[in-house]
């Protein structure tokens, strides 16, 4: 059995179960729980003219289920021949990644390769520097081309201007316009996948630690988000969703549409919902309890009113 054959599924577990010593005690990286990855990209239904990113990919999850869906689109419309090309296609031209670690993105490009190549566009590199650091990296990575963004990028680490010049170069690294001496990664995070994304119609979804959504400190990053995209939906995850990886911060999925230059929205609805369970435990066992597949069938109907 060719191990191309193989669904994502399988191979992705054993690559995990396999990486897991090398990630989780020897290098504190965390996973994002397969089922919350999956439920992202659906949510955000990829096509396959679409360019997609992670700018803090880790070892490929988003990347691989947005290939797994769109081979799965692939299988059941066409026949095998253009099936193939199709989502091959998207794996070479398509998907884009970038990993701060340099044995992570490693591991990254070998778990493309095992799942069908892709391996091509992941670059090892600091996702905040400034973007012309980037891309003499590799020249595709430009501001504005991105249509979708999926990522759960590291909370909690903080960028020191001492030790990182590009923090003045944020709207978020500075306080009305002065310069900070630091910042939280995950809200430059913030400001980075939205400079990534098409003007309009480029979309993100990004986990976010809660207290971005509700200390009352941190409003100016609220107002931020809210000047310069359409937030879509957030879906609150468990206390535990986290956990089994060593992260156990409070955190949700937000779903944001880049907004175009100059364009005002009024009153708009925005998706909520709270999943309690997400088919994983504290302690990382599948279980049958997950609350994702529902809210997701509710906000296909959200969709379809609006």
């Amino acid at each position: 059995l060719a191990i191309n054959r193989i669904d994502l599924d399988t191979k992705g577990i054993a690559f995990e179960r396999f990486m897991q010593d090398f990630f989780i005690g020897k290098m504190g990286q965390f996973f994002t729980p397969r089922p919350i990855v999956d439920f992202a990209v659906k949510m955000m239904n990829p096509d396959f003219d679409q360019k997609v990113i992670d700018p803090a990919c880790g070892s490929g999850g988003f990347l691989l289920h947005a290939l797994d869906y769109l081979r799965s689109k692939a299988e059941a419309n066409y026949d095998p021949v253009e099936a193939y090309r199709l989502w091959h296609d998207f794996a070479t031209r398509k998907l884009y990644g970038i990993e701060i670690n340099d044995q992570i993105a490693r591991v990254c490009k070998m778990n493309m390769i095992i799942h069908d190549d892709g391996h091509t566009n992941i670059i090892n590199t600091d996702s905040l520097e400034n973007f012309d650091h980037i891309q003499n990296i590799k020249r595709d990575f430009k501001a504005g081309e991105f249509d979708l963004l999926l990522t759960n990028p590291p909370f909690g680490a903080t960028v020191k201007l001492t030790e990182n010049d590009y923090l003045n170069n944020y709207e978020l690294g500075k306080n009305n316009g002065r310069e900070r001496t630091s910042q939280k990664t995950e809200i430059l995070f913030i400001e980075r996948c939205i400079q990534f994304v098409r003007p309009g119609t480029g979309k993100i979804a990004i986990v976010l630690p809660d207290g971005i959504l509700t200390n009352s400190s941190l409003q100016y990053v609220r107002d931020f988000i809210m000047e310069h995209t359409q937030i879509l939906a957030v879906v609150s995850l468990p206390q535990t969703a986290f956990t089994h990886f060593g992260a156990g911060v409070k955190s949700s999925l937000v779903f944001l549409r880049r907004k175009n230059k100059g364009e005002k929205l009024g009153n708009y609805p925005i998706f909520m919902a709270i999943a309690d369970y997400i088919g994983y435990d504290a302690t990382g066992r599948d279980i049958p309890e997950n609350d994702l597949p529902e809210i997701l069938e509710h906000y296909r109907e959200f969709e379809e009113e609006l």
